[in-house]
């Protein structure tokens, strides 16, 4: 049986673009290149720093894998391409073939096999990319956890990883998940306008001391739901923030 090594490094290395899959309208996962026999060194919801040369000036940003955590050969990053957002513009340019520098990776708002029974995630718009890697774990690797997800997104269109929530819906009892759009389409089944107190009343699981609560998304956004959910009898040790 062969040794698989996991790879962390504290300065920027190269890793080769191979696959680049177009999510939605303005969001890409870029498929990096590891040695076949290699894996992150991570928990699923830690994260790389992305570094770049942008304008004369040395910048990085953090990105969380999306891809299953321990597969090896290969990691993803799921980006959402921002006008104002330098580091996404820099990815969203890349092709196959070509290599980015990152470094890590470095630890995160991470899930620990067995730290909870009853896992709520509340996303906001590419806040989900931290959170799908802990999904896709405790579902593949069959962990006894009940999982509830809300997520919050502009327009229909933006909705990363739509086809596999339906898909998670249907193949795995345990998961639950509730849509919530700004500007609804006709007919829509979800919530409409953002995320509220009573939306996570209904659609988490009560506090208890096996529950914790993943909250990702726009600083504002955060910083509300936080005060929300503690107003709500989550402790602050049960909300994690990757």
């Amino acid at each position: 049986m062969s040794t698989v090594s996991r790879i962390k490094t504290k300065t920027a290395a190269p890793y080769k673009v191979i696959q680049i899959e177009q999510d939605t309208h303005d969001t890409k996962t870029f498929r990096f290149e590891l040695p076949s026999d290699a894996t992150l060194d991570m928990l699923p919801g830690d994260f790389l720093y992305v570094h770049a040369v942008i304008n004369g000036k040395q910048v990085k940003r953090p990105y969380t894998p999306s891809s299953l955590t321990g597969t090896t050969g290969f990691f993803e990053l799921t980006v959402k391409r921002y006008d104002t957002g330098s580091v996404s513009k820099y990815l969203h340019d890349q092709k196959i073939g070509d290599t980015v520098l990152m470094s890590g990776p470095n630890t995160g708002g991470h899930w620990v096999d067995g730290m909870a029974k009853h896992v709520g995630f509340v996303a906001g718009g590419t806040g989900i990319t931290p959170m799908i890697s802990i999904i896709r774990w405790i579902l593949t690797n069959k962990l006894d956890a009940e999982l509830f997800l809300i997520f919050a997104n502009k327009t229909e269109s933006d909705i990363i990883f739509r086809q596999e929530w339906e898909r998670a819906l249907q193949n795995y009892p345990n998961f639950h998940s509730h849509h919530v759009l700004e500007q609804p389409p006709p007919g829509w089944s979800g919530s409409t306008g953002r995320i509220t107190p009573d939306l996570l009343r209904q659609h988490l699981p009560p506090p208890a001391s096996d529950t914790c609560i993943f909250l990702c998304g726009p600083p504002p956004m955060v910083d509300s739901l936080e005060v929300s959910l503690k107003e709500l009898g989550y402790p602050e040790q049960a909300i994690v923030l990757p």
